[in-house]
């Protein structure tokens, strides 16, 4: 079993930026694929942002240019930095470990842009 623990959630004003971490309790393999969804109630989950081993990144349409998602091996963790955030942006976001074997989630972090 893999716990993911996710930080750096928080209340912000539209235009600002937030920077999102997710600390995995084993070391991140090459072969893992890191990802961060974000969720509203009511709504479906949706897949912002991933980064396979080879740091090739994937984003949403929705925030291209203004979101950026990197790993850090030597530290278990992987980031989303937000910028330029949208009030539209406000969700829970939760990290997603995906592995050969299994997906693994993190309990989310609550980001709130206000207008």
């Amino acid at each position: 079993q893999v716990q993911l623990v996710e930080s750096g959630g928080g209340l912000v004003q539209a235009g600002g930026s937030l920077r999102l971490s997710c600390t995995a309790s084993r070391s991140i393999f090459t072969s893992d694929t890191m990802s961060w969804y974000r969720q509203t109630p009511g709504n479906e989950r949706e897949l912002v942002a991933s980064i396979t081993g080879d740091n090739r990144p994937y984003y949403d349409d929705s925030v291209k240019g203004r979101f950026t998602i990197s790993r850090d091996t030597a530290k278990n963790t992987v980031y989303l930095q937000m910028n330029n955030l949208k009030p539209e942006d406000t969700a829970v976001y939760r990290c997603n470990l995906g592995s050969r074997l299994a997906y693994y989630w993190g309990q989310g972090t609550q980001v709130t842009v206000s207008s």
